[in-house]
Formats: C-alpha cells, structure tokens, sequence
C-alpha cells in the first residue's frame, strides 16, 4: 500500500493540475459533449428541490391553504426521490444508464405539464412525485457512465474534474433554485415554477440523444430473473417503509402511531429480505462492514438535513416576517450557490476528503449559531453574510462526500450507493420540511427561526463530531483503512 510519503501518482499529480497520465486520460475520456447532459440531468433534481422554496407562500395564497399546509409539496419530492434514487442507480447497473436517463427526463416533463396547469394540491403534489422520480435518474445514472469511462480508460484514481462538476450540478445548484424561483414567480406567477422544467427536459433529452453513447443491448433474460436482479420485492419493501415513515413525520406534533408501527414493521421485512436476496437492492451486509461509506451517508443526511432547514426556514421567514418580496428573498440566497460552487471545484480537482469536511462542519456551528441572532430588522447584508458562511459547508462537504462515497463504494455498485446516498439525503430533507412545517405551522415568526437555529446548531455539533472522529477520513491513495474499513481503493 502506498503511504502517504510516496511518490505521487497519476492521480494526484493530475490532482494538483500538473500533466501526466491521468490528467491526459481524464480529458479524452471525459469531453465537455459527455459530460454536459450528465450535469445537466443531474442539476434537475437540487433545482427542483428548492425551486419551489419562493413559491410556497403565493401556492398557498392561491390555494386558501396555510403555508404549513405546502410542506408537502416538499415532502412528496423528497419521498420520490428517496425511493426513486437508490432504484435508478439499480435499474442503471442492470439495464443501462442512457436509458434510465432518457426515461427519468421524460417523467420530469410530464410532472413540468401536469404542474403548470394545475389547479389544486392533488394535481401539484401529483406533479411534485412525477419530477421527484424522473430528476433522480440523473445523479446515480451519471455516477455510473462515470465509474464505467473511467475503467474503461484506464483510470486508477477517481476522475475528480468530472466529479466535481456533478457535484456542483447534482447538489450545489440546489441554491440556485430560490432565485430563480424568485424571478419566475415575480414575472409569472407560482405555476412557472412547474413549467420551467419544460424547456429544461427538451434540451436535456437533446443532449443525451446526441452525447451520451448507447448502452449495449440487453441480454434476453425471463421476467423472473430480470425481478430478481432488480430484486424487486426489496424495492417494495423500502418504499412501503418510506411512505409509512413520511406519513407519521407529517402528522407532527399530533404522532399518528399506526403508520410509524407499519414503518418498523416493513423496515423489519426489509432487512430481512435483504439479507436473504441473491442481489439485494440495499446490501445490508456491505452497511455493516464497509462502516466508512455508512458514515458518508450518515454525514450527508445530518447536513442535509440542517442546510434545507436553513434553505425552506429562511426562505419563508425572509418573506413572511421580513418582508421581502419573492424574487428579493431568492436573491438573498444566490451568492451562497455562486460562493458554493467556486469552493467545490478545487476541493474536488484535487480529491480532498477530510480537510474540507471538518472546515465546512466547523463553519456550519458557526452558521447555526449566528441565526440564533436574526431577527426581522436584522439587516439583509448580514443576513447574505451568515449564508456565505452556509456556502462554505454546502461547498466543501457535498464535493468531499462524493469522492469519499466514490471511493469507498464497490465498483459494480456504485449506481445503487450513488442512489442510496441521496436517500438518506433526503431522509434528512424530509425531517427538515417537518421541521418547518411544525414550527411555522400556525405562523413564521422571529422565535421560530430561533427555535430551528437551535436544533441546528446541536445539528452542526453531531456533524462535527461524526468528522473529526473518523480517521479513515483520508485523500484517496494516501491511506487504507482502520479497525476493517473498506476505504480508498
């Protein structure tokens, strides 16, 4: 094994921008034609994420609804995308990654329409679940075109360039969603935020057609077999248990126990199945042992989940309690996306795991805390100053994560793992939209932004902790792993 005194290798010597191997390897590989459509597919499902944060006050002015009451529209994103990631990633490993994309951009298109013209909650939470399932094609598929090149030409170390820039299209661009909600709904009202998606999924299935390969034919295989290596059943099981658990989230603070007893129980049947299954779709026995990669998605959960809060909370409560129009609160907010992404890239040239992990954990306490501090006359460049500080967690965390997951993932599983990490993303998305919706549920005041500050900053604290105290946290190559890890490969 290398240690971290070695030589440096193609990697790292392409890391650090010099020429070599892997650097000239990296740029035949992976062009701007490949790579465009797999950024832009993988940004649909972080901008409709928080695309519809400026919309939520005006939809619930339109429908006669509290602004508690659209949490779900948040929700029901969420829980399509938990579901639906780590199923993609599956579905991409067993029939190929094209054309999972072309069929994810296509439910993303029909979710566009049926949103902009409808009229009613159903119609847009029905929306909300089209484009939450067809927006989490992008991220996992890509992850496996990428792993796939990548073997294919000859690359021992991960492509960061490339997975840089998924990064920043796949969560980063999450901040750019309230400003440009913002405009949309200033110049054309809340159904906008459903018909942007339109023009966006006729370029992206442009794109594709034209720029990403073909994937090999299928093999003819009986139905039962192709359910197998699906593992169907499982996919069952772990939606079942997502639904039951959204449903009891939602029913805060008046707990309807029923559905949280049908989540253990079909959480039960799940590990269960999986442990048994031939190909299980969630591999619980590589959870147990590959503790590295658990901890990658324990830390992304507890971030996300902290950074969605402060990005739906602040949205709301900069309109409602502040003042701001729409399109000003969005804008609050676009220089922590710009600040975001000019953090990720060098982070992710080079490959970094472990330093800007601990910065971006320390600098998330310190932004927690400072919302403590907000109230309605607090000035709006301070308010942009506290978000910058978001920025730096947001930047350096999402980037670092990626490489540690990319690393830590087996080769042959990568879609799935890809997938699963957005899962328990937006496990943390969802907890954060209950969050919200609990607080603000009767109105948005000052205290209540404090009273998230606060479960945010012991937030902040468990993340930081969960960073500081793995020391398989490392740059790959450098080291393996302690106490059985899998880890830098």
């Amino acid at each position: 094994m290398p240690s971290s005194q070695a030589a440096p290798s193609d990697a790292h010597r392409e890391a650090d921008g010099a020429s070599g191997p892997a650097a000239d390897r990296q740029r035949t590989a992976f062009s701007w034609r490949f790579v465009t459509p797999l950024y832009l597919s993988s940004a649909l499902n972080p901008v409709n994420s928080s695309l519809i944060a400026t919309a939520l006050v005006p939809i619930a002015h339109a429908m006669s609804v509290s602004v508690g009451a659209t949490a779900v529209l948040i929700s029901a994103l969420y829980l399509a995308s938990a579901i639906a990631q780590p199923t993609a990633g599956k579905l991409a490993e067993q029939l190929g990654p094209r054309r999972v994309f072309l069929v994810g951009i296509a439910l993303v298109l029909l979710g566009g329409i049926v949103g902009g013209f409808g009229q009613n909650m159903a119609a847009l939470t029905v929306a909300r679940v089209l484009i939450g399932t067809g927006t989490s094609a992008g991220y996992p598929a890509a992850m496996v075109i990428i792993r796939r090149r990548a073997g294919r030409a000859g690359m021992s170390g991960p492509p960061g360039r490339v997975l840089g820039g998924l990064s920043i299209a796949g969560t980063v661009t999450v901040a750019v969603g309230p400003p440009l909600g913002g405009v949309l709904v200033a110049a054309f009202g809340w159904h906008s935020a459903f018909l942007v998606n339109i023009p966006l999924t006729v370029v992206a299935l442009l794109l594709t057609i034209a720029w990403v390969p073909k994937d090999e034919p299928l093999e003819r295989r009986p139905l039962r077999e192709i359910a197998d290596r699906i593992d169907v059943s499982g996919i069952l099981l772990f939606g079942g248990t997502m639904s039951a658990l959204l449903v009891f989230l939602l029913s805060l603070p008046d707990p309807d126990w029923v559905p949280l007893g049908i989540a253990v129980a079909l959480g039960g049947g799940l590990v269960l199945w999986e442990l048994r299954a031939a190909m299980p779709f969630i591999d619980m026995r590589l959870l147990a042992s590959n503790r590295a990669l658990t901890r990658t998605y324990l830390r992304g959960a507890l971030t996300l989940l902290a950074f969605y809060t402060v990005l739906y909370g602040l949205t709301q409560w900069l309109e409602a309690a502040h003042g701001l129009s729409t399109q000003e609160a969005g804008l609050v907010l676009l220089p922590m996306g710009i600040l975001a992404a000019l953090i990720s890239r060098p982070i992710a040239v080079r490959n970094l795991v472990r330093g800007p992990l601990v910065v971006g954990a320390a600098s998330f306490v310190l932004a927690a805390g400072a919302v403590t501090l907000f109230t309605s006359a607090t000035p709006v460049v301070a308010i942009v100053g506290v978000t910058l500080l978001f920025a730096i967690t947001l930047g350096a965390t999402t980037v670092s994560n990626q490489t540690a997951l990319y690393t830590q993932a087996p080769a042959d599983q990568v879609g799935t793992a890809a997938g699963l990490f957005r899962t328990f993303s937006y496990l943390g998305s969802i907890a954060s939209s209950t969050l919200t919706g609990i607080v603000f549920r009767h109105s948005v005041t000052d205290s209540g932004l404090h009273l998230v500050a606060l479960i945010l900053v012991g937030v902040s604290i468990a993340v930081l902790a969960l960073t500081v105290l793995d020391r398989t946290l490392k740059t790959p190559g450098t080291s393996r792993t302690h106490d059985g890890d899998a880890h830098a490969r």
